[in-house]
């Protein structure tokens, strides 16, 4: 049976992008974040999930993400409009995020981990499902609610976080088959070496920086002398 699944998949992959899988994925993410332990498992090793869906809910991640700075009520959320750059908003989310998945498929080796970096961007990408689903709705009622039911507000923007967090908790869990404690060991670790990754990767910047800033200083003095 797997056999034959693997062989219509390989058909399905020569025809062109498989929009029936697509969807299946994408309902998927449902089943995910409401049955998280089943969910996540099921998403890696019986491969119900795919990257295109991964993308898209990445995608509508910093999408959301953008319009609850730009359309939310001033009354829920204080953000200059007309300095926001949405680029710069975009890749403050998507560099740490990746820098995350790739420290954590790093140090997975040195913690018997289980889960491919495909996997770990995959099943983090679906955790960030419940934010855009709950977010989207807030940007509305915001414009709907009065200042004396921020209660609410605050409540249901608590959950769109913490729901989320959850998610990546369990899925992280499940992906690389450990205990929860081992997974909170592991995430910690993961922050500790996104954190160095950051470092090297600003520091590698400043020095190619420097360097280019000596070539051109010298071009200079040799075209000032020659000419």
């Amino acid at each position: 049976m797997k056999a034959d699944r693997l062989l219509v998949e390989a058909k399905d992959a020569r025809r062109g992008f498989d929009w029936k899988r697509y969807g299946e994925t994408l309902r998927y993410g449902f089943y995910v974040i409401f049955h998280p332990f089943d969910g996540f498992w099921d998403l890696v090793h019986e491969k119900r999930g795919s990257l295109a869906a991964a993308h898209t809910f990445l995608a509508l991640f910093l999408i959301t993400y953008v319009l609850r700075l730009m359309c939310t009520n001033f009354q829920f959320i204080l953000a200059p409009i007309q300095y926001i750059n949405i680029y710069e908003q975009c890749a403050s989310l998507l560099a740490p995020f990746l820098i995350f998945c790739l420290a954590n498929w790093s140090l997975s080796t040195l913690f018997d981990g289980k889960g491919r970096f495909k996997d770990i961007y995959m099943g983090l990408c679906y955790a960030l499902l419940p934010y855009v689903l709950i977010q989207v709705p807030m940007i509305l009622l915001s414009h709907v609610i009065s200042f004396d039911e921020a209660a609410y507000y605050s409540v249901l923007d608590s959950i769109s976080i913490i729901w989320p967090l959850f998610l990546a908790f369990v899925g992280l869990m499940q992906i690389h088959d450990y205990g929860p404690g081992k997974t909170l060991v592991f995430i910690l670790v993961s922050v500790f070496g996104s954190l160095v990754i950051l470092f090297l990767i600003l520091v590698f910047f400043s020095l190619l920086s420097d360097a280019l800033g000596y070539f051109v200083s010298m071009y200079r003095e040799i075209v000032f002398r020659l000419y």
